[in-house]
């Protein structure tokens, strides 16, 4: 028998929890797209995405997802036959590095495993080799989605910047953005993507590109084929329906502007910031106890090194479909699927997602409905799990 009969609760690293306020602020009918309300309700869209990644840079809206703006960002700074350095920990990492190889630039990766942070010592040591500058762009992600593993974004602005290279740093955001501490300008970012299904708690359809000065410079002397993904005319428009190469995602921008005032003007960015590191230490709290006598643990051993977003569990030695499958059919969790990485099979991972809208109520349900699945199939794990997590919530 199934008790899985309210409504389900999706613990994946994105799509987020929608909050009802944001699918309410889409529930209407189309806007005026040529004059009038959407026009100021972009404006406004466009200075609070600037808040939230801590830049007076300029940010582009694209109908698009993560992917898409991967390539955005490197066509307008990039173009075939350049070469860019990719950093990995993890599969986007090396997702990125894809996409870049696919449009014909050159990509020298630097693989960092996927426990642990990358070195930012290694990087500096590549860039001093280049002598004559071939590399055009450092290509980082914050936090890897796949293996939840956090990089440090100012270390390697450092790094770079001690090296004397004047290679641009672009870093995907994609899982990090208004969860983890970002902070564009002061950490010398000069081009950053994100996506609306995350952080931003909008359902998927719109991402982002973030570029400051230096990019802009650097992209006005870019040949580019696209007029799509050129974010020229979408930053500095001379007719509204610039800004989207076309007709705007209307419902999608309503649905953004109120989660936007959710996290800017109501709870406040650096609140939204501490509240996921709590609820992070919460989730790895309860997994590190199941793991001091059981068959799974966080796959990031060192907690520095882990993201506020999401956690990702693996196991040596057993299958984990069947847990995920009994959380979802007894019970209406659903966690995010195992993406393979390095010596892990999908099915040895999975995810809890515990970015966006999310509070201890839905957080502790989800922790004790999988304690219940690991007795329920039998699965060896440590006790105390969730009143390790309930001490760390209360604290």
């Amino acid at each position: 028998m199934t008790h899985s009969f309210g409504r389900d609760l999706f613990m994946t690293p994105g799509p987020s929890v929608i909050p009802d306020r944001v699918l309410n602020a889409m529930h209407q009918a189309a806007p005026n797209i040529y004059e009038g309300d959407l026009i100021d309700t972009v404006d406004g869209i466009l200075e609070n995405l600037r808040k939230v990644a801590r830049t007076s840079g300029a940010p582009t809206i694209y109908i698009s997802n993560g992917h898409g703006v991967w390539e955005a960002a490197l066509h307008n700074v990039l173009c075939a036959g350049d070469k860019a350095l990719c950093l990995s920990t993890g599969t986007f990492g090396t997702g990125w590095a894809n996409t870049a190889t696919a449009m014909g630039i050159e990509v020298e990766t630097l693989d960092f495993g996927t426990s642990g942070k990358f070195d930012p010592a290694r990087v500096a040591d590549v860039l001093r080799a280049d002598k004559t500058g071939v590399i055009k762009a450092v290509l980082a992600t914050h936090t890897d989605t796949s293996s939840a593993v956090s990089n440090d974004v100012a270390a390697l602005r450092s790094a770079i910047d001690a090296s004397g290279h004047p290679a641009l740093l672009m870093v995907d955001c994609i899982a990090s953005l208004a969860c983890e501490p970002f902070e564009m300008d002061a950490w010398g970012v000069d081009v950053m993507v994100a996506g609306c299904q995350k952080g931003l708690m909008t359902p998927p359809g719109m991402a982002f590109t973030f570029h400051n000065a230096k990019a802009a410079e650097i992209s006005t002397n870019t040949p580019k084929s696209s007029p799509y993904w050129d974010w020229q005319p979408r930053t500095s428009p001379e007719r509204f329906y610039m800004r989207f190469a076309g007709t705007p995602p209307t419902h999608h921008l309503l649905g953004l502007n109120e989660a936007l005032q959710m996290i800017v003007v109501e709870e406040g960015l650096e609140n939204v910031w501490a509240r996921h590191a709590k609820q992070a230490n919460a989730v790895w709290a309860a997994v590190d106890t199941w793991a001091s006598e059981g068959a799974i643990r966080c796959n990031v051993s060192n907690p520095d090194h882990r993201s506020t977003a999401v956690t990702t569990v693996v196991s040596d030695t057993t299958d984990l479909i069947p847990l995920q499958k009994w959380c979802a059919d007894q019970a209406g969790l659903i966690l995010g699927v195992g993406i393979g990485f390095g010596d892990y099979l999908p099915h040895q991972i999975f995810r809890i997602g515990h970015m966006g809208h999310m509070n201890p109520v839905m957080l502790l349900g989800a922790l004790s409905t999988i304690d219940t699945g690991l007795k329920v199939l039998g699965i060896p794990h440590g006790s105390g799990a969730i009143e390790a997590a309930g001490k760390v919530l209360s604290a």
